[in-house]
């Protein structure tokens, strides 16, 4: 089957295609073109000066549409993966908490289930655990009934036992998380920064051995700080220094402000960006009281002001963003060119994943992963593969 979308504003990493058009053939991106493409056979899809952008991808997601990954029925991850591509997610990495052994295993287990079923919601990536390896001081609205230093015989089993574990995310200066982000490495799974007491040099010893990303930057971790009468780098200072951690960020417009978004944006640069909505099961819903984790065992939260807290709302508690609101948030409010802000919700993704070859871009040969929008990033369409999904 052909399909050609004519009349768009075709984002590519070139820049914006006025008046661009796109041929697909069988899934697969065959040409993108400025003239209309003129084929007879083909179906066309006028979409009259919207933008066509590639499906968008979001590598640290816990839920939507009222579920958790953490629930662990294939239903839950179902529901979430549809949820989510309403939204533009084309592609996600399904995001765990920090839990018992027990319970990981039962999400691992699960996700593999889902993965073959899932048919009607955004592809998943492979799995983002998230703790329980985290320092207490910067839990944030990770459980403290679960949080622990590296168990080498833990996680040993955990990695023996499943192979769709693509990220962890770690504090890596709890005893063990260096020789643990060193094995990760070497399985080609992405040892990422968290909820950490880390200082600069910690970083510096966590880079070395293997760490390349820091999770939601800002968030549950060190910026400078005092002891007595000198200042100390944190994590947020090693992420901006060195050039081989990317960073990925809540572009809610809550967890971090504009102004912070917009420094992070100068500092690092798209090509080192990648914006996660790091959503809790409240996303896509009205409600204003939720769970975080697991349905019947997971942590009560309030959802106000466009974002979820504890109850004593001393923390966030995950976010109820979906990608397109993000999108919407650093382009209209945070001013950066959209072209830039596509790379940071599409190929910086794409390329950390290491899924670049097949989507992040409008290019050809690359599948059909495409959302199409309007001015205000209200989705008009979502394709995977060329098939039109919304």
């Amino acid at each position: 089957m052909k399909t050609v979308i004519e009349k768009g504003n075709v984002i590519t990493p070139q820049g914006i295609m006025e008046n661009g058009s796109l041929l697909i053939e069988n899934g697969v991106i065959k040409a993108v073109s400025k003239p209309v493409i003129e084929i007879a056979d083909a179906i066309h899809i006028d979409v009259n000066n919207k933008y066509v952008s590639p499906g968008f991808i979001d590598l640290h997601v816990h839920g939507g549409g009222g579920c958790d990954f953490m629930d662990g029925t294939t239903e839950s991850f179902l529901t979430i993966a549809a949820t989510h591509l309403s939204h533009g997610t084309t592609a996600m990495m399904p995001t765990t908490l920090s839990s018992t052994r027990e319970s990981i295993h039962g999400i691992l287990d699960c996700y593999e289930k889902a993965r073959l079923i899932n048919s009607k919601g955004a592809k998943f990536l492979g799995v983002h655990i998230e703790g329980p390896y985290f320092a207490m001081a910067h839990r944030g609205a990770q459980d403290p009934r679960y949080m622990r230093n590296p168990d080498k015989a833990e996680y040993s089993e955990i990695l023996n036992r499943h192979s769709c574990i693509k990220r962890w995310s770690v504090a890596p200066e709890l005893e063990g998380a260096l020789e643990f982000g060193k094995l990760l490495a070497s399985k080609k799974i992405i040892p990422s920064i968290a909820h950490t007491d880390a200082v600069y040099s910690d970083v510096e010893k966590a880079v070395a051995n293997g760490y390349s990303l820091v999770t939601h930057l800002y968030s549950a971790m060190n910026g400078v700080f005092r002891r007595n009468a000198y200042r100390y780098a944190g994590t947020v200072e090693a992420a901006f220094l060195m050039d081989e951690l990317d960073v990925e960020i809540i572009a809610d417009g809550k967890h971090l402000p504009v102004p912070l978004l917009q420094l992070i944006y100068k500092i690092k640069g798209a090509d080192k960006i990648c914006l996660i909505t790091d959503a809790m099961r409240a996303a896509g819903t009205d409600v204003t009281q939720s769970i975080l984790g697991k349905i019947d065992d997971g942590i009560p939260v309030i959802i106000e002001d466009d974002v979820a807290k504890l109850q004593d709302c001393s923390s966030f508690a995950g976010s109820i963003a979906t990608a397109d609101r993000l999108v919407r948030v650093m382009w209209k409010e945070a001013g950066i060119n959209l072209a830039d802000v596509i790379k940071m919700m599409c190929t910086t993704p794409a390329r950390i994943a290491g899924v670049q070859d097949s989507v992040g871009s409008i290019v050809t040969g690359k599948n059909a992963d495409i959302v199409i929008f309007d001015d205000s990033v209200n989705i008009e369409s979502v394709f995977i593969k060329g098939q039109q999904m919304i």
